[in-house]
């Protein structure tokens, strides 16, 4: 049980991480900094999938394999939605191109979709570690 409530105490760890990602992508976003916007809403998105992981104590190095991992165990069964999928793929490419590509301009619009994507997956994993907390919780009699 006590590694339970670590794992589950770890998951909430990173989920308080993401939003804090999320928060800052926000700030940047009203301050019409595009790139730092992006890249901060990306990595909001990718540690609430790794509060995911942190339940199962399973963790990668890369992220197309942390990406991977939660498609295949979590997106494929269903338990989480089957679109959020592509709108994470969307998301990693959008803070690849800004962090990466010298030409790439963002746009209001593509910005405000990847905050908005990042805000949904939190939304997702915060529904889902709670669900898992209940779930683990001692039972009384």
């Amino acid at each position: 049980m006590d590694e339970e409530i670590t794992s589950i105490s770890f998951a909430k760890y990173r989920l308080e991480r993401a939003k804090q990602d999320l928060s800052d992508a926000e700030f940047s976003y009203e301050d019409k900094r595009y790139l730092n916007a992006n890249n901060r809403a990306y990595y909001a998105i990718f540690h609430a999938i790794r509060a995911v992981l942190a339940l199962e104590r399973v963790d990668f190095k890369r992220h197309k394999d942390v990406i991977g991992y939660f498609n295949q165990h979590y997106v494929k069964n269903e338990i989480f939605p089957r679109m959020i999928s592509k709108k994470i793929a969307q998301a990693s490419k959008i803070r690849e191109d800004s962090d990466y590509d010298d030409e790439f301009m963002p746009t209001d619009e593509k910005t405000k979709i990847q905050i908005d994507t990042a805000r949904e997956v939190i939304q997702l994993v915060q529904k889902y570690i709670d669900e898992q907390s209940r779930d683990n919780e001692p039972s009384s009699f």
